[in-house]
């Protein structure tokens, strides 16, 4: 009867509960699917025995009774800004504010502020100050030390110190809030809970906290060095980066006024059977009833299966590893057909599963050879400057999951809708074996499994800067098209592959983009998959934009940052659309570049 967690006062009293252990506010709307954060978190809580609610995007401009509709809990408060950052929801690349949201019913804008998790603390600890607020979430792994804010152009402190929140979970969160209940329900005081790993808290500079002894510390420049000296924040990143990618991790520490943050490093990767248990919750996988409107994120995903956790791609402009880590947790065969079957149940369902993906779509099952050689890495990427000699990419798990998933009776169609790293599946391994699989996953992938559409992200053709973005040369993107094509023609298919591409990026400047004009006038695009590169909190790219600098090298590299300089980028994209050509000719030409000119358009005779 009661299949959703509570989310008013009668829903609450209906189950007889005298009391509620943990409230969680999130700027999504509540949709009880294992996509969705604040869903996944509430069922882990209520799987300890916790009496869990949930208040979906509260009313922060009114009275605030949402906030004290509830009551107060009898552990704490947990805020989450919801699925996708809250400054990339409301506002483009060109810091224009956005008129929808897809995470809201009927596609609204405006259900909830910039920087929730900010703005949901300050409000609950002026509340309840004696409660205990929690922040996670995407919004707080991004930002939990000093950090670059694109939209407002300056160093952000930790977003703990900002908040006014008691703990910080960053990362994928069962762990660490699980954890923290264990040790709350044994009367442990909150306060005192400083060595959970994944976590962070503010504490004063001379304030002893709890640690664990096989932690190391590092240092890092203070909030207040950042601000004066763009390099300290880029040696700062360097050292975040590497711990967040690393088995063995150091406790990072790093001063804001009077106060430090206490970084924790990371649970160690979870395993197969404890990511099973997560996905068999008693996911409703539905939107609460009391949306009349349907919520355009939801459609998207609603009849899609997450394969695994983590990638280890490790692009520069991305924020994945930032939050699930770069190493591979996979859902068991068993755990993934479980949920086909769940998805066979709904009511709406037709036959077709929307995407059995992940991250990266085809990082299913990919571990080291030897786990001893990944202990001692740190390195961000993978698959960058080449595909590790260490990690075992064969195809063949995910051959099989694929052809148990498109063979069940009930499924129709089966698509691949998450990005494809095509470099994982087309180096040279130096194994018949497996690149005999990885040549049949990108033929089957091909054959079976996609929408009529391939999407694939090159991001860019120029290798100067695509070795800032971590990713391999243009050329393999050309292998991959031919690939296609010949595929289609010998299966008698018309299928399109689409790839993407991003403009502004760190060390991308007019001549790159004109090459890239040239690269897909010659291949035949007429690109519509394309953006601006947004700077997003820890990120590689982001740090070159603000500093001027790799953080990994400390050499100068320029970047594209007025507006009036992005948006000269952005029209290499639409070189085939007339209003573009009149500025693309003037800006080449006043570059005396008219040899890429002659190239982008070669049948212009006026062209001298």
């Amino acid at each position: 009867m009661y299949s959703w967690l509570p989310t008013t006062k009668k829903e609450i009293e209906q189950r007889g509960w005298e009391h509620v252990d943990v409230i969680l506010f999130s700027g999504d709307a509540y949709v009880d699917h294992p996509s969705f954060g604040t869903a996944v978190i509430g069922r882990v809580l209520e799987s300890l025995g916790l009496n869990v609610a949930i208040v979906p995007q509260p009313n922060w401009q009114d009275d605030l009774r949402d906030f004290k509709k509830l009551g107060k809990p009898t552990l704490f408060f947990g805020i989450s800004p919801g699925s996708m950052d809250s400054m990339v929801n409301h506002y483009t690349a060109a810091r224009r504010r956005r008129s929808d949201d897809a995470y809201t019913p009927g596609n609204r804008a405006g259900a909830r502020p910039d920087m929730p998790t900010i703005v949901y603390t300050r409000i609950l600890k002026t509340l309840y100050p004696d409660v205990p607020v929690v922040i996670g979430g995407i919004e707080a792994s991004l930002r939990r030390l000093t950090h670059y804010d694109y939209w407002q152009d300056r160093l952000r402190p930790s977003i703990l110190v900002e908040s006014g929140a008691d703990l910080l979970v960053h990362g994928m969160g069962e762990q660490p809030v699980s954890e923290l209940c264990r040790w709350l329900k044994k009367g442990v005081p909150f306060r005192s809970l400083t060595n959970i790993p994944q976590t962070a808290v503010s504490r004063g500079h001379e304030e002893r906290v709890a640690t664990r002894r096989e932690w190391k510390d590092i240092t890092l420049a203070s909030h207040e060095e950042c601000t004066r000296d763009k390099r300290c924040q880029a040696a700062n990143f360097r050292h975040v980066e590497e711990e967040s990618n690393s088995l063995h991790a150091a406790r990072l520490l790093q001063r804001v006024g009077d106060q430090v943050v206490i970084v924790n490093p990371p649970y160690p990767p979870m395993t197969t059977a404890a990511l099973d248990a997560i996905h068999d919750l008693p996911f409703t996988r539905l939107p609460h009833p009391r949306y009349r409107q349907e919520i355009p994120a939801y459609n998207m995903i609603r009849h899609s299966i997450t394969l695994h956790r983590g990638c280890f791609g490790g692009c520069a402009f991305c924020t994945i590893s930032a939050h699930q880590g770069k190493f591979i947790v996979s859902r068991s065969a068993g755990s993934v057909l479980r949920e086909v079957e769940r998805v066979r149940e709904m009511p709406d369902f037709k036959g077709t599963i929307s995407d059995l993906g992940g991250p990266s779509a085809n990082m299913y099952a990919m571990t080291g050879k030897d786990p001893g050689t990944c202990a001692r890495c740190k390195r961000p990427s993978c698959l960058f400057p080449a595909t590790c000699e260490n990690m075992n990419t064969d195809h063949s798990p995910l051959l099989r999951l694929y052809r148990e998933a498109r063979e069940h009776p009930a499924v129709k169609h089966c698509f691949i809708s998450s990005g494809i790293r095509y470099d994982l599946a087309m180096h040279p391994t130096g194994s018949p074996a497996t690149d005999a699989a990885n040549s049949e996953y990108l033929d089957t992938v091909i054959r079976h499994h996609l929408p009529g559409r391939l999407k694939v992200a090159p991001e860019h053709v120029s290798d100067k800067v695509l070795r800032l973005m971590r990713k391999p040369s243009f050329s393999l993107f050309n292998e991959l098209a031919a690939r296609f094509r010949a595929i289609n023609r010998r299966e008698g298919m018309r299928q399109q592959i689409i790839p993407y591409f991003i403009s502004s990026h760190p060390g991308c400047g007019i001549e790159d983009m004109a090459e890239l004009a040239i690269a897909t006038r010659e291949l035949d695009f007429h690109l519509e998959q394309v953006q601006d590169f947004t700077p997003t909190p820890m990120t590689l790219a982001t740090e070159i934009y603000y500093t001027g600098l790799h953080p990994y090298s400390m050499q100068r590299v320029e970047t594209a940052r007025s507006e009036r300089e992005r948006k000269q980028q952005n029209i290499f994209f639409f070189w085939y659309k007339k209003p573009f050509r009149k500025e693309i000719t003037a800006l080449l030409t006043g570059m005396k570049r008219v040899d890429l000119l002659r190239r982008l358009y070669p049948r212009d005779r006026e062209i001298t």
